[in-house]
Formats: structure tokens, C-alpha cells, sequence
């Protein structure tokens, strides 16, 4: 079953507003040694709301069953004794807590609302946590080793209505030849020395740590606030965090290199693992020329390919140096979707320029060599485009989309599985439902017939 309201710890946000109105809290519902709460029902309904969801008559039925699912789930997890480790379970607590940080405005303002230090919520949080990912991997291994072969594939298109069809955009697909200019260790030095003057003039000249940090960081998650940052440990790269606990408040550290390019770190506060600091980063950059010698490489790569003498896949291994393609003749992946084509929504998203530097081309056509800049890491350098392909929007087909008809026959045949699961299990459970919902229209025999 797909989820569509799955616990999150945003729900105890909603919880904590919910009580401090008028509602009297009941249980309504009972899945073995698990209760159901009115308020989490209301809490996942207004947390809809506030996500601008649809809200249907139905919605608080459509909650209740998967919140009864989920605890299905959890009790089946517990009796077969899956568990789940601890560094997932901190893992998927700390982005639960950046998420409700970025909605409140920062851990501090977290810890007001709930009035609680970020330890006591952790700990509260701990163990829904946990129960939600032991019923996410039990929902893994209900539908684990689950495929479906080519008869399948056909025998469900079949069954579509013609109507039902999707219509599928135009889909695109490309490769690449990218070549990033080299760091040299000179551009290193230069970037260590700049921020060593920066520390300098922080330190001897009293100049604030926010100003420098907004005018020369090149973080743009923290400069534009100071560099602050609000951690805990494990957050952040191991070098960042060695030089964050070795500082007192108030001190600043020596420039440290990471993955990331060099730092320096000033503690403003620390209580146990959460730590409260400001940052500035400096990037090694390459100098001008070591651009234009990655533009003469594609330049001769770009005449090569079109006078014949090397064909694409060799060009890619003679002159990429991307790591995401290099390895696999350049193909593009969509990182939306995972797959190798692209529609035109997610070309807009992840990368505008290529669809102006193919819009004219046919397929197998390349472009002359241009200035790129990656979306994940900016990272600068210069890349040649080839259309691979280019198909018109069609009703789906097997033939031109047998990929996507056959995700989506392995997706009903594992919701049919989910289905016989959920009644078998339903039957040797413990389920008690409250009077005011035994008219809901249930998609799974909830209640005995």
C-alpha cells in the first residue's frame, strides 16, 4: 500500500498546536497493543491542509486506515524480528529536525516552541522514529523479490482502458563529454592563504566574523547569516567536527581543509552534541588559463567527432573527466526520476541550458564545446551535448515505453501482494474500530463482514 500520510515528526508539531485548543482527545482506534488517537488524526489532517493538499469528506477515513496499516506493519516487524540500527534511526532524526527547524526558524526557536532542550526531544522523538522505519522495512520485505515478466508486462497493458492511457510527453535523452579545469596545488595555497588573511583580520584587527563571513564565504547556505550553523554531531564532515569540539565558546580555529574547499570555525555554544557556530568557507578556484586549456581539449574533441576520427563512446573515455557519466558513454541520468530520459518539467528544474543547446538538433547531433556549471556542486567547466533521443508525445505504448508499463505492472502486482497480506494479517490481529468510523469506506476488510 502506498503510503499517503506517513507518520513524520512534523505530526508532533501539529500535536502540540492541537493541544492547546479545545479538542478532548479519544482513542478511535486499536491495531493489537497500538491505540490511534483522534488528535493524530487531526494533527495528519491539518498538516494536509498546511501541505495544500485536497481535502475530501473522506480524508479522515483515508488517515485512520493508514495509520492502522502502519501499525500492521509494526507489529508483523516485532514478531519477526526485524530491527533497524541506531545510525538510521539518528540519520533519519536529524533530517526530520532540519526540516522542522527550517519551518520554525532555527534550533533555538525549536526547543521555545517545544520547550524542551533538543536532547529531550530527541529522545522523545526516538522511538516513533524507529517504529516508522521498522514498518517501512517491513513493507520492503513484504514486496522484496516481486517482478514481473514480459507476459505480465503485456497481459496488464491489456487490461488499461483505452481511455486510462497516459498520454506521454515529449521525451528526451542525452550524453556528455565534460572537462573540469584541474586544481592545482597552487590554487589551493591561494585559497588557504586568503582565508588565513581573513582570520587574521578577524583576530588582530577586530573585524566581526558575520561581516567577513557574508562578504567572503562561499557556503550560500550559512553566509548570508553569518556563517552560522546549528549542528549536532555526525551532522557535518569529520575535519569540520574535529575542529568544532577541540574549540571553547568563543574561540576561532585554524584554517582546516575538508572535501568542501578550507575553513575556519567559531563556536558560539555548545551543549553535549548540539553546537551552535559560524563558518567561512573559501573554495580553491583554478586560474583563468587552466579554463581555457579544458576549452582547447574539447575544442580538438568536438573537430575529431565531427571529421570522423574518433567515434562518441571513445571521445568520452579519452576526454571526460565527469564522474557521473565518464563511466557510462555519457548518458545523462534525470536525478528526479532515475531514469535516462528526460520531459520537459524536469529539464527546466535540473538543467535549462541543454535544452537550448539541443532544441534544434537531431538526434545523434552534438554541440560545439560550452561553459557549464554543474548543478550540485557549481563546479565549472566545458562540456559537448548529443541528442540521443527524441520521441513525440504518444498514448504509451509497449513498443516506446515498455520500461514505464512494466514499473507500473510490477507496482500492481505488488499492491495486489500488500492487499492479500494486509487481509491475512487482519485476520489473526487484534482490531478494534470506534463507532464513529465504522461507516468508512475502507479499502482493506478492517472490520468483519
Amino acid at each position: 500500500m502506498k503510503l499517503l500520510l506517513a507518520f513524520s515528526i512534523t505530526l508532533l508539531m501539529a500535536n502540540t498546536s492541537l493541544s492547546q485548543g479545545t479538542l478532548i482527545d479519544k482513542v478511535v482506534a486499536q491495531v493489537g497493543d497500538n491505540v490511534i488517537l483522534l488528535s493524530e488524526i487531526q494533527a495528519q489532517k491539518l498538516q494536509a491542509i498546511q501541505a495544500g493538499m485536497k481535502v475530501t469528506p473522506e480524508i479522515d477515513c483515508q488517515i485512520l486506515e493508514e495509520i492502522m496499516f502502519q501499525y500492521l506493519l509494526l507489529n508483523q516487524a516485532k514478531l519477526d524480528s526485524i530491527d533497524v540500527n541506531d545510525s538510521q534511526v539518528d540519520a533519519e532524526m536529524e533530517n526530520r529536525l532540519r526540516v522542522i527547524e527550517n519551518q520554525i526558524g532555527g534550533r533555538q526557536e525549536m526547543e521555545t516552541f517545544y520547550g524542551k532542550s533538543v536532547t529531550q526531544i530527541k529522545k522523545e522523538f526516538r522511538p516513533i522514529i524507529k517504529d516508522q522505519l521498522l514498518a517501512q522495512e517491513m513493507e520492503r520485505q513484504i514486496a522484496l523479490g516481486i517482478t514481473v515478466t514480459p507476459r505480465e508486462v503485456d497481459k496488464f497493458y491489456k487490461t488499461i482502458p483505452l481511455d486510462s492511457i497516459p498520454l506521454i510527453n515529449t521525451q528526451l535523452s542525452f550524453q556528455q563529454i565534460v572537462h573540469y579545469p584541474e586544481i592545482t596545488l597552487n590554487d589551493k595555497l591561494r585559497a588557504s592563504d586568503k582565508l588565513k588573511e581573513i582570520r587574521k583580520n578577524i583576530i588582530d584587527h577586530g573585524k566581526s566574523f558575520s561581516t567577513q563571513a557574508r562578504i567572503h564565504s562561499m557556503d550560500p547556505g550559512s553566509a548570508k547569516e553569518g556563517g552560522k550553523i546549528e549542528a549536532t554531531r555526525g551532522m557535518m564532515v569529520p575535519q569540520f567536527e574535529a575542529a568544532v569540539f577541540n574549540l571553547s565558546p568563543g574561540g576561532i580555529s585554524e584554517v582546516f581543509e575538508s572535501i568542501y574547499g578550507y575553513h575556519i570555525v567559531k563556536l558560539i555554544e555548545r551543549k553535549g552534541d548540539d553546537y551552535t557556530c559560524q563558518h567561512i568557507l573559501i573554495i580553491a578556484e583554478f586560474a583563468n588559463d587552466a579554463l581555457e586549456a579544458s576549452a582547447l581539449k574539447l575544442d580538438s574533441c568536438y573537430k575529431q567527432i565531427k571529421a570522423g576520427e574518433i567515434t562518441w563512446n571513445d571521445a568520452v573515455k579519452k576526454y571526460s573527466n565527469d564522474e557521473a557519466t565518464m563511466q557510462n558513454k555519457g548518458i545523462i541520468t534525470n536525478p528526479i526520476t532515475g531514469e535516462q530520459t528526460w520531459d520537459m518539467e524536469d529539464l527546466n528544474k535540473v538543467d535549462q541550458q541543454i535544452y537550448l543547446l539541443t532544441d534544434q538538433m537531431e538526434k545523434g547531433e552534438i554541440s560545439q564545446p560550452n561553459l557549464y556549471a554543474n548543478l550540485f556542486d557549481r563546479k565549472q567547466g566545458v562540456r559537448i551535448v548529443r541528442l540521443m533521443e527524441r520521441t513525440t508525445p504518444h498514448r504509451a505504448n509497449l513498443k516506446d515505453d515498455y520500461s514505464l508499463i512494466k514499473r507500473a505492472a510490477e507496482n500492481d502486482k505488488k499492491q495486489k501482494s500488500m492487499n492479500k497480506w494486509i487481509t491475512s494479517k487482519i485476520s489473526n490481529a487484534y482490531i478494534r474500530i470506534d463507532d464513529a468510523y465504522k461507516n468508512c469506506d475502507f479499502k482493506n476488510p478492517w472490520l468483519p463482514q
